[in-house]
């Protein structure tokens, strides 16, 4: 148990920066939706769609690459100078390639009268790639206080900048424009609009590459060809993986437009609303995510362990994500009557995703659990075609479903395919893993966990009252009790003392 131990205070520690982290980025969101029409906040989502495919494709794998030949290197500082040198030098020719070809990468966005925001998303994205590098060495060297505050600082900074210019800019220039307008108004002003958002996040990224530079620079350069081309070999269907993966998760943002060509206006709304729901699920995501900080480092460092107890906390660490993960969806399901206030109602429509994206979100959490098969026993190909399976499936599912829902809901089909994609992908990867690196997974007592779950779920939304939601409530959380009781019953845990003593 000290293994996970371990794992649950660096999740807890790494989850502080992205949970909270992305919890307050997520509060941006109703400033977004209360300000722009959910045609113009279509463009954000679709182009955040495309940011990520491209910081997958710029990381090629190198950060697990980074944590896997740490760990068997004798020399951990020349695998990350290798690592570092070879991330930054692709993520400076992406910068003078996408510069050289701006119009031409433009028009192939939909985004012609608007090249300027195709060029700072992806100078930003290439930034955040190679700093991607310094935090994960910072999570090589268990310095998750230090990760979690640098992450803090890009948080505070965006949210920061974005207040500032979307809503104090405007009213400066009216009131003191001596102060803002050398810049606010050559750069559009208020027309601006989703503009500064950009502006806002290239500005805190910068800031934060300099908050990294002691863990860059001060140190002794080492270039190793023959280590990076041992890691690229390691690393290279990590990136097909990547790529399919992240190509999966935004896919409805990105096909939506594509699909409805003669109906620009229309397809961007629904890419406003469906990004604008997912945004409610991404408490699922959040936690996917810290929960990753902290299990490759982990995983790798088990592997050192002996071979009952290594075994043991793997399969734990994979039964106490699915336990929490169920409970974290049940308490945004029980509670989305008073999130949804976080919306423009304008936005409302798009709830019926919710529950939907959070369960796809779930399965895909325990998928990456599942990974460390073919991470330790060095079969990255798997997860290179589990990757590309997931992403065939559901590029057909999505050209199906999608135009055969249509305008205005089309973006459900996009919900269900991400669902019945990850729940596929999950099912194989635990199938392939028994054979070639089997483990003792509770699979009974997991499915037991989501059965209760589920029929927690139905029953809380029987019991709806919208009369008198205080009775609704209390009898949710009632609910969400009877599954946390089932589960200190079944696992044994024990409670605090003096709770102890309070519930006899």
């Amino acid at each position: 148990m000290a293994g996970i131990k371990s794992l649950v205070r660096d999740t807890a520690v790494y989850g502080l920066s992205s949970i909270i982290g992305r919890f307050l980025n997520w509060c941006l969101v109703p400033l977004y939706v209360y300000m722009f029409d959910a045609a113009e906040y279509g463009i954000v989502s679709y182009l955040y769609g495309f940011t990520a495919v491209a910081l997958v494709i710029l990381n090629y794998g190198m950060e697990t690459g980074f944590f896997r030949f740490a760990n068997k290197h004798d020399d951990p500082e020349r695998v990350y100078t290798t690592s570092l040198i070879s991330v930054g030098l692709t993520s400076l020719l992406f910068i003078v390639a996408l510069t050289l070809l701006l119009p031409q990468v433009a028009r192939a966005l939909l985004l012609p009268k608007h090249p300027e925001y195709v060029w700072l998303l992806g100078v930003t994205v290439a930034l955040d790639a190679f700093s991607n590098l310094p935090f994960a060495y910072l999570r090589f060297r268990n310095r998750a206080w230090t990760f979690a505050g640098i992450k803090m600082l890009n948080v505070a900074l965006n949210i920061g900048l974005n207040l500032f210019f979307l809503l104090a800019c405007p009213r400066l220039q009216e009131s003191a424009p001596a102060l803002v307008g050398w810049f606010y108004e050559p750069m559009g002003g208020v027309g601006y609009g989703i503009g500064w958002i950009f502006v806002a996040n290239i500005l805190s990224t910068l800031v934060v590459l300099l908050t990294l530079l002691p863990w860059i620079g001060w140190r002794r350069w080492r270039f190793d060809a023959r280590l990076l081309h041992e890691m690229l070999s390691y690393s290279w269907p990590l990136l097909i993986l990547g790529v399919a993966g992240i190509l999966s998760q935004n896919m409805g943002q990105l096909l939506i437009p594509y699909l409805f060509t003669g109906a620009e206006e229309a397809a961007r709304r629904m890419v406003g609303i469906y990004g604008a729901n997912i945004k409610i699920a991404i408490v699922m995501v959040m936690f996917t995510q810290a929960f990753r900080y902290a299990y490759e480092p982990f995983i790798f460092s088990q592997a050192k362990a002996a071979g009952e107890s290594r075994e043991r906390a793997y399969c734990d660490a994979m039964k106490y994500f699915v336990i929490f993960g169920l409970l974290i969806f049940l308490g945004v399901m029980y509670f989305l009557p008073v999130i949804r206030h976080f919306e423009s109602p304008g936005y409302w429509e798009g709830l019926r995703v919710v529950p939907v994206m959070m369960m796809a979100e779930l399965c895909f959490g325990v998928f990456f659990n599942l990974s460390l098969w073919y991470k330790l026993t060095d079969r990255t190909r798997w997860g290179m075609y589990f990757s590309l399976f997931c992403f065939a499936l559901m590029l057909g599912l999505n050209l199906w479903l999608i135009p055969a829902i249509g305008i205005p809901d089309g973006y459900l089909g996009a919900a269900w395919s991400a669902l019945i994609a990850y729940a596929v992908v999950m099912v194989a990867s635990y199938f392939v893993g028994r054979h070639y690196y089997p483990l003792p997974y509770e699979v009974g007592r997991i499915g037991g966990y989501t059965a209760l779950a589920v029929v927690l779920y139905v029953a809380g939304e029987l019991l709806y009252w919208p009369g008198a939601m205080w009775g609704t409530y209390l009898v949710r959380i009632v609910l969400l009790g009877v599954y946390v009781g089932a589960v200190v019953r079944f696992e044994r845990l024990r409670l605090p003392a003096r709770l102890h003593r309070g519930s006899k």
